[in-house]
C-alpha cells in the first residue's frame, strides 16, 4: 500500500472547490512496456486547481491528481529496455500524442485525472513516458520541469521559431510557463520584456534574464512597453481578453503570437484587420510530443537552466499548496516533496 491524495467528488463550475482525501491505496504494479517510479517530488500546474473546481473536461472519480514528477526506477515491466532499478527519473506527463508532431491524437491526455498521477508515493506510467532526470537539478527542480517546460518549449521554440537578437514579449510572468519560456528564449539569444502586476516579479524576472519589464497596472503600460521594447517579433500569452488584443498592438510587422491560456476568457471586439494588415500568424499550443520534450531536456542540460522553484510543501499540505497558487503570488513553481 500507498500514501496518495485522492480526488472522489467532482463540483459544478462555481462551487466550492472538492477535497482531495489523503489515504493508503493500493501500490501500482509495471505491466508490460511500463515502469513504476518511486516518486521524490511533484510540482502543481493550474491544471490541478481547474479540476477541483469543475474546470477541466474528461474528470472522472475516483482518481489520483498531478501531472509533474520525479523519482526513481522502483519496478521494470516486460519488454521495457533503457532502465535499470533506482535510475533517477522524470516523468513526461504528455500521454498518448501519437505521431503527427502538429497536433495530438484524440485520446491524448495529461497524467493526473483520469489518469493516476503524481500526488502519491508511486506511480506507473509508459516506459516511453520516462526520461533521465538532468544531474544538475535538485529534486524540487527536476519536478518544477515537465509540463511547464514543454508547453513553453513548444510555444518558444516550435511554434515561435525564436530567433537570437529577436524580442519576445511575455505577459503575466511569474506562473511556471511563463517564467519557463523566459528562461527559454533568453538562453537562446531573445530579448525578453515581460509585464506583471507586482514590481517585485518584474525585478525576479530581470534577474532571471529578462531584458526589461512593465508593470501592467499602469494606464499607459502598453505604451511604455512599446517604448522599452521597440514592438514584439514573437509575444507568448497565457492570457487572452483584451491582453491579447494588447499584444497584437505591441506586434511588429510580419511576427507572431503563440498562445497557449485564455485566463482572462474570451477576446471580445478583436478588429481583424488589426491582424491581417500586419501580416501577424496566430498559433495556438498546447503540451507537446515526446520528441519536444526530450529536446526540452536537452536545451536544459546545455544551457544548465534550472525551474524557479517558489516554495515546497510537504505532500499533506497539498491544498495549502492549491491557496498558494491560486492567490498568484508566487514566482515559478509551486512543488510538492513526497514522504519516502
Amino acid at each position: 500500500m500507498m500514501k496518495a491524495f485522492v480526488l472522489k467528488d467532482k463540483v459544478k463550475p462555481g462551487e466550492s472547490m472538492a477535497n482531495l482525501y489523503y489515504e493508503e491505496v493500493e501500490t501500482p504494479t509495471a505491466g508490460a512496456g511500463e515502469v513504476v517510479i518511486r516518486l521524490k517530488t511533484a510540482a502543481l500546474n493550474r491544471r490541478d486547481v481547474f479540476i477541483r473546481q469543475g474546470l477541466y473536461p474528461g474528470i472522472r472519480v475516483p482518481s489520483i491528481p498531478g501531472s509533474d514528477g520525479a523519482g526513481v526506477v522502483a519496478e521494470i515491466g516486460d519488454g521495457v529496455e533503457g532502465f535499470k532499478i533506482g535510475h533517477e527519473v522524470v516523468i513526461n506527463p504528455g500521454m498518448g500524442w501519437g505521431e503527427n508532431p502538429n497536433f495530438p491524437e484524440a485520446n491524448f491526455s495529461v497524467l493526473g485525472v483520469p489518469i493516476n498521477g503524481t500526488y502519491a508515493q508511486y506511480i506507473k506510467v509508459p516506459a516511453e513516458n520516462v526520461f533521465p532526470k538532468p544531474e544538475h537539478l535538485t529534486w524540487e527542480e527536476a519536478a518544477a520541469l515537465p509540463l511547464g517546460g514543454l508547453t513553453a518549449y513548444r510555444a518558444v521554440v516550435t511554434k515561435g521559431q525564436v530567433q537570437a537578437g529577436e524580442t519576445v514579449i511575455i505577459p503575466g510572468i511569474g506562473g511556471g510557463v511563463a517564467t519557463l519560456a523566459l528562461q527559454i528564449a533568453s538562453a537562446l539569444g531573445a530579448k525578453v520584456y515581460i509585464t506583471s502586476s507586482s514590481d517585485e516579479k518584474i525585478e525576479k524576472a530581470l534577474e532571471l534574464g529578462a531584458t526589461g519589464g512593465v508593470n501592467y497596472r499602469q494606464e499607459d503600460w502598453v505604451k511604455q512597453l512599446s517604448s522599452l521594447s521597440g514592438g514584439a517579433d514573437l509575444a507568448i500569452d497565457s492570457i487572452g481578453g483584451d491582453t491579447l488584443k494588447d499584444l497584437i498592438k505591441l506586434a511588429k510587422p510580419g511576427s507572431k503570437i503563440v498562445s497557449f491560456g485564455s485566463t482572462l476568457g474570451p477576446v471580445n471586439h478583436l478588429l481583424m484587420p488589426h491582424i491581417f494588415f500586419k501580416q501577424l500568424t496566430l498559433m495556438g499550443t498546447t503540451m507537446g510530443n515526446r520528441n519536444e520534450f526530450m529536446k526540452m531536456l536537452n536545451l536544459f542540460n546545455e544551457y544548465k537552466l534550472k525551474p524557479v522553484v517558489s516554495d515546497v510543501f510537504p505532500l499533506e499540505r497539498v491544498e495549502d499548496a492549491h491557496d498558494e497558487m491560486e492567490n498568484g503570488k508566487h514566482f515559478g513553481k509551486i512543488v510538492l516533496e513526497i514522504p519516502q
